[in-house]
């Protein structure tokens, strides 16, 4: 079988890039930027800018994990805010407004959509100590290959540690049932938009 290893070296340059590409596959069919960016030829020029500005102003919690395989390729990655992490402070935030805007500038009712999706994730999220899950994601060929596994139980090793809880969202409701193996539980859907996709809130309580 072939080796991985867990790599929390910061990304930046090529290697950031890279990154920011196997992520824009991994979402190029969630339901969310589906209905923000029907068009697939504009959703995958567009989230490219979206994941760069995620992992590039994420502020001191911040943590980016990846799973490489034995040739130093990256097949996968999870973005955590760590305790103390949630919400972004404001400069932060602004920071990821340019990015955010070239991503969708070209559709300003997804921007208004999107803003509709935030400010109800944001009212629905959980004030307890926590670690919080911002992304998880596969590369297309190295899914259901034990990636997302491998960047869980690396996190979980030091969640539980610290004795805190972790909060995510996902708009895949196959996702669900996918956490709760990990020890999430479903706390709240969200249909912040009418006729668009529902986000589902998940809490994993501390051990």
């Amino acid at each position: 079988m072939p080796q991985r290893r867990i790599d929390e070296r910061p990304l930046v340059g090529a290697d950031l890039s890279a990154v920011v590409e196997l992520s824009s596959r991994a979402f190029f069919d969630d339901p969310f930027f589906s209905y923000l960016l029907p068009d697939d030829a504009m959703r995958r020029s567009r989230l490219p800018f979206f994941f760069r500005a995620v992992y590039t102003h994420m502020g001191e919690h911040g943590r980016i994990v990846t799973v490489r395989n034995d040739t130093g390729e990256a097949l996968g990655v999870a973005a955590w805010l760590t305790t103390g992490g949630y919400p972004l402070p404001i400069k932060v935030q602004l920071s990821q407004v340019p990015s955010s805007l070239r991503a969708f500038y070209r559709r300003p009712r997804a921007i208004m959509a999107g803003n509709r999706y935030m400010a109800a994730l944001v009212r629905a999220h959980r004030k307890d100590p926590q670690w919080y899950l911002m992304v998880l994601c596969a590369d297309p060929p190295a899914q259901r290959s034990g990636v997302g596994t491998m960047l869980l139980e690396h996190a979980f090793a030091q969640v539980d540690t610290e004795g805190v809880g972790s909060h995510l969202e996902t708009p895949r409701l196959d996702n669900v049932a996918y956490y709760q193996r990990f020890g999430y539980e479903l706390i709240e859907t969200l249909t912040p938009v009418e006729g668009a996709p529902p986000y589902y809130t998940m809490w994993r309580a501390p051990r």
